[in-house]
């Protein structure tokens, strides 16, 4: 089998081999959420959009399920300070957009932004094409287990500010739950974990993906942060 982490020549392949059984949520989730149940804002029609991909990756720490994220420099222009999921543009190396491109531009950001080593990585799942309307970029989610897991940290601090994990745990505590509302008047889920405010297109991922997952507590959809939560 072609391990999906083979970025250098030969194909990136998706697989459910071998994954941990509290995965199966998400593996399932994957494989029956429609695009609409994830978001109100998909690519649109005419095929414009800059295409793109994040690495939404699962590990196994001290406490149980976690995933990797990422906190964006201060200084860039755009989602400055925003913690996210490591992931970017697609490049030409990556390939084609509607094929293995997506998989392989997930690991090269993941490697470029937070020096994950893709060679530990699984990739089982994606999620369907979603649509950032004010960067216009057509973003696919890309599931992945660290099967083996690697020192990860900022390798640019020009681009990243900080690099950790969050417990699954921690995500699904009521208590750390909240609804941001943008200047914009959008309002939308976030998360108060690791000292870091989680919100926007991440946090709306994270979302969806503890609900249709089963793991997600009930609530309270009435407390409200703002954006500047923390500094």
């Amino acid at each position: 089998m072609t391990r999906a982490s083979d970025t250098q020549g030969g194909s990136v392949v998706l697989s459910k081999e071998g994954l941990p059984a509290w995965l199966d949520p998400v593996v399932h989730a994957a494989e029956t959420v429609q695009p609409l149940q994830l978001s109100r804002f998909l690519p649109p029609e005419n095929g414009t959009g800059r295409q793109s991909a994040v690495l939404i990756l699962f590990g196994e720490g001290r406490r149980g399920p976690e995933l990797l994220l990422m906190e964006r420099a201060s200084s860039l222009r755009s989602h400055a300070g925003q913690p996210s999921f490591p992931g970017g543009a697609l490049d030409p190396e990556d390939g084609d957009p509607h094929g293995d491109g997506p998989l392989r531009a997930a690991l090269r950001e993941a490697e470029e932004e937070t020096g994950l080593d893709p060679a530990g990585v699984q990739l089982f799942g994606l999620l369907p094409k979603l649509y950032i309307p004010v960067s216009g970029f057509v973003v696919t989610p890309v599931l992945g287990w660290w099967r083996e897991p690697s020192p990860v940290g900022v390798v640019d601090p020009n681009e990243t500010a900080r690099v950790f994990t969050v417990p699954v745990a921690d995500l699904t505590d009521p208590e750390n739950r909240a609804t941001t509302v943008h200047p914009s008047g959008h309002r939308g889920p976030a998360f108060l974990v690791e000292s870091a405010l989680v919100w926007g297109f991440t946090a709306g991922v994270i979302d969806r993906l503890l609900h249709f997952s089963g793991w997600e507590r009930p609530w309270d959809r009435g407390k409200q942060v703002p954006l500047d939560w923390g500094s």
